[in-house]
């Protein structure tokens, strides 16, 4: 993949000296960074030069960003692609404050992301009055700690380029998760009359994700062996082809039904005979039932695992896969509850179904050809309104000569409208259900995937658009080819669903529940916010009769190389299953 992305060239100035950041800057270069996605800021001053004027800025580049959380959003959306750090640079504390919900949706997610800080100078006597003041914390990381894998605040040239390739290669390291490296000004702008030597990147491999051993291995065959009624769990895994057919492989060789969510990505073909639908963010009525008549329960890195398998069914023998664990601490529950497992095995879903293909002697079947898989459900052009239904149905319409890759899905999306047949048909939820990260996720993605052939489509809210509207900025200004579909309800619509559970609970009108929630009067207009940013827009599209030419349109232009923003007005709605897990409560009424 290229690193040019845009015209954005430098002046030439090789005769400048040689500064703390241009080795920092080196430094990056050498852990084979791509981009540094930033928003501008004083305390890294030093770092923004070294690679624009040092590296001229290639290798990595920097992609300028609006505001730091949509900085960690793209870099969020690349490495669900890529599986690869992108590198962060925020502003002193001040920046670090604004990305921290990206920073938790990105450790929610595993996903690895190289974050990189700035402070102040440390030795108070190098500070500017006021505003270094300001931008100086005694422990900057203490902000983030709880849902970083590992950070650090060197001191020294030599500490902070050993901090970086720490950084990185701990971020990279399974479980993944985002590092957080803070720099000192002070350490940037020392002039240098030579630069120190660079570590050899080479000889500091990524661990190896440990292989269950022959024991594990034995033991989950002959469960699998034994059981009539075996289900399978699939949560985080790769979007590697072979994982994929590993797991294909090994549900068809002991027949087991397989349960997926919308919320870690494609992970299996949903049209497959052992598939159990329609996936949701909470299990559907189908996989409750599926996980009810189970006698083995294989848990393959699913979220929240304990809370899915311990309420359905306390009898079947429980398998656990994961590794998990390692990234449990005491600051929050997002690891979910605690499950109780006949069998342990400390290693990635992928590792394990590959070595228990491999053990068994299992043929790999061809994948599809990728073209975009759809269940069947009717575009009505007589209809005045776009319900859920019809958005999916015009969307069958428009994209269904395309190679897709469905980046984000609403929250009312209903699953059994669309078919993933590949690994890369869907990426996922953001981790952490942080609002506003979807267009920043998205610009993300599709950076990644420009040169793969596939279309990046994310289908996201309205209020999650607008938190971060911004952050398609960046799509515009590097040329980011993209479709983005608005579904435009104009309401907070997730909060209407909680507000009408509470009010049926106590007895109080449920007609005031869209007060507080609405975004009407006046209405958002997406498609003038993103042509003001140098988007090409469509709409707003308001009958069923006009979505599919609009969404014609935004391919067209997406293929030529425009970002593209589509806003539907829709009817609000949600899936059976999400309706109902998301107002689930323990507080029942008297």
């Amino acid at each position: 993949m290229s690193t040019r992305i845009s015209s954005e060239v430098p002046l030439r100035d090789d005769h400048s000296g040689l500064w703390g950041s241009d080795v920092i800057a080196d430094m990056l270069r050498a852990l084979d960074v791509q981009y540094v996605a930033l928003n501008p800021g004083s305390s890294f001053r030093g770092l923004h030069d070294s690679l624009v004027n040092h590296l001229h800025n290639q290798s990595p580049q920097m992609l300028l960003c609006l505001h730091e959380e949509h900085a960690v959003a793209i870099a969020h959306g690349w490495a669900k692609v890529t599986r690869k750090p992108m590198a962060v640079v925020l502003h002193a504390n001040v920046g670090l404050m604004h990305a921290a919900m990206a920073i938790y949706n990105a450790w929610c997610d595993r996903v690895p992301i190289l974050i990189l800080g700035a402070t102040g100078p440390v030795d108070a006597a190098l500070r500017r009055p006021w505003i270094d003041s300001l931008h100086t914390a005694k422990d900057q990381a203490a902000m983030v700690r709880p849902y970083v894998k590992w950070d650090d605040q060197p001191a020294s040239l030599e500490a902070s380029i050993a901090a970086l390739l720490e950084g990185k290669l701990i971020c990279e390291t399974t479980p993944q998760g985002p590092t957080y490296v803070c720099l000192d000004v002070r350490v940037q702008e020392e002039s240098l009359k030579e630069a120190p030597a660079l570590p050899e990147v080479s000889r500091y491999a990524t661990p190896a994700v440990p292989v269950p051993n022959d024991q594990d291995l034995q033991a989950l065959a002959s469960l699998l062996d034994d059981a009539q009624r075996p289900v399978v769990l699939l949560g985080r895994v790769s979007h590697d082809e072979a994982d994929w057919q590993a797991r294909v492989a090994v549900a068809e060789h002991w027949q087991a039904q397989v349960l997926t969510d919308i919320k870690t990505g494609s992970t299996f073909p949903t049209n497959h005979s052992l598939h159990v639908g329609p996936a949701s963010f909470f299990l559907s009525t189908p996989q409750e039932e599926a996980v009810r008549q189970a006698d083995l329960i294989v848990c393959l890195d699913w979220v929240d695992a304990g809370a899915s398998v311990s309420k359905l069914n306390t009898v079947a023998k429980v398998v656990n896969v994961t590794m998990d664990h390692q990234l449990k601490n005491g600051w929050s529950y997002d690891q979910g509850q605690p499950l109780f497992a006949d069998l342990r095995i400390a290693s990635t879903p992928d590792a394990c179904l590959r070595a228990l293909a491999q053990r068994v002697g299992l043929p790999m079947s061809a994948l599809p050809s990728g073209r975009t898989s759809f269940s069947r459900v009717g575009l009505n052009p007589a209809q005045q309104t776009i319900d859920m239904s019809q958005l999916a149905a015009g969307l069958h319409q428009g994209l269904a000569d395309e190679r897709v890759t469905l980046v984000r899905l609403p929250l009312g999306w209903d699953a059994s409208h669309w078919h993933f047949t590949h690994p890369l048909d869907y990426l996922g939820y953001d981790g952490g259900a942080g609002i506003g990260s979807g267009p920043g996720m998205l610009v993300g993605a599709a950076l990644a995937l420009r040169d793969r052939g596939r279309l990046p489509v994310a289908i996201l809210g309205d209020g999650d658009t607008m938190m971060g509207i911004s952050a398609l900025w960046t799509a515009a200004h590097y040329r980011i080819p993209m479709l983005l579909i608005v579904c435009n309800n104009r309401s907070y619509f997730n909060d209407e669903v909680h507000q009408e559970k509470v009010a049926v609970q106590r007895g109080r009108p449920v007609a005031n529940k869209a007060i507080g929630q609405a975004m009407t009067d006046p209405d958002i207009n997406f498609a003038q916010l993103a042509e003001a940013q140098g988007l090409t827009s469509f709409g707003p599209i308001t009958r069923s009769q006009d979505l599919v030419a609009a969404i014609s349109r935004g391919i067209c232009s997406a293929k030529e190389g425009a970002s593209v923003v589509i806003d539907v007005r829709i009817v609000a709605s949600y899936a059976q299953a999400m309706s109902s897990g998301m107002t689930e409560s323990t507080h029942q009424s008297e």
